[in-house]
């Protein structure tokens, strides 16, 4: 089933993230670590499924995409073994065209319908590596429009780290959309005011593609340190006497992570946004607590 199809219907919904394991060199203890890994990651995946999600999308690594095979295998998974859509993540950094039409050919040979099409990181301290036809996300975009596929792109209502006024970023964003884009996923955030001013900037540009709120119930406080750092993400006073109050304790900052983000999720919906995309980290009982705690406003499917 194409995402499209599934935020057209209107109905609240939750979708949830996993990530592969990393690929590992070709020595036979290295290949045994990786299929145990990936026997680990199915377990999750089974765990997860087993909610009935609206979705279930499969990253594909940073650094030009260290998990690229893994992300078709696991997405195959999901979609043919567990029975819920799936949406692969593929990246264009360090990437030329035949990679690209490579992994084309196995994302169809796989069934898959759903791409998020993104640029992915830059290893770090190295010159922007691969073809100059793929420098951001808008180039996968074009490349992929014509393929067949229902393609999904990122968003940032904060801003792009690398962008230096969100007025530029909303112009790559209607890029983008204008490219071909079906629908758009956002990067976390922690205050809902600024999904919402975000999304009136969006619409005001033009960009009228469906938007799916992301969402990540932190659980522990060194999280929060390692996202704010990486994304500049805004903390709402209310978030951080949260972080300081129970950071140190992983049992009480599991329950008010996920307490935290079931409310912004009923506030997301209540106010208009009915599609949530949930960064759980591999984590199914996060996902098992936040489909509990919402399973009277998102329903079965």
């Amino acid at each position: 089933m194409k995402i499209s199809e599934i935020v057209a219907d209107g109905r609240p919904s939750l979708s949830f993230e996993v990530f592969p394991p990393k690929r590992r060199s070709a020595s036979p203890s290295d290949r045994d670590a990786e299929q145990a890994a990936m026997a680990r990651t199915k377990d999750v995946v089974r765990a997860i499924a087993a909610l009935r999600p609206a979705f279930i999308s499969v990253t594909y690594g940073a650094a030009g995409g260290t998990t690229g095979a893994n992300t078709c295998a696991l997405a195959q998974f999901v979609q043919a073994d567990c029975g819920v859509p799936a949406l692969a993540h593929m990246t264009c950094v360090a990437a030329d065209r035949a990679k690209v039409a490579e992994e084309v050919r196995g994302f169809r040979a796989a069934g898959l319908e759903n791409v998020l099409c993104l640029r992915g990181d830059c290893p770090p301290d190295t010159e922007f590596p691969g073809d100059p036809a793929f420098r951001h996300a808008v180039d996968l975009v074009r490349a992929l429009r014509g393929e067949g596929f229902c393609l999904g792109g990122a968003c940032y209502p904060e801003g792009h780290p690398e962008c230096a006024h969100l007025a530029d970023d909303i112009a790559h964003v209607k890029e983008k959309a204008e490219a071909g884009l079906d629908f758009l996923t956002t990067q976390m955030f922690f205050d809902n005011n600024v999904l919402f001013h975000y999304l009136a900037r969006l619409r005001t540009a033009g960009v009228t593609v469906p938007v799916i709120a992301g969402v990540m119930p932190v659980t522990n406080g060194r999280q929060i340190a390692r996202i704010c750092a990486l994304s500049g993400t805004y903390l709402p006073p209310r978030f951080r006497a949260i972080v300081d109050r129970f950071g140190d304790d992983p049992v009480a900052m599991l329950d008010a992570g996920v307490a935290y983000a079931t409310e912004q999720i009923v506030d997301l919906f209540a106010n208009g946004v009915a599609n949530v995309h949930v960064y759980t980290m591999n984590k199914p009982e996060i996902a098992v607590r936040i489909m509990h705690n919402l399973h009277g406003l998102v329903g079965s499917r």
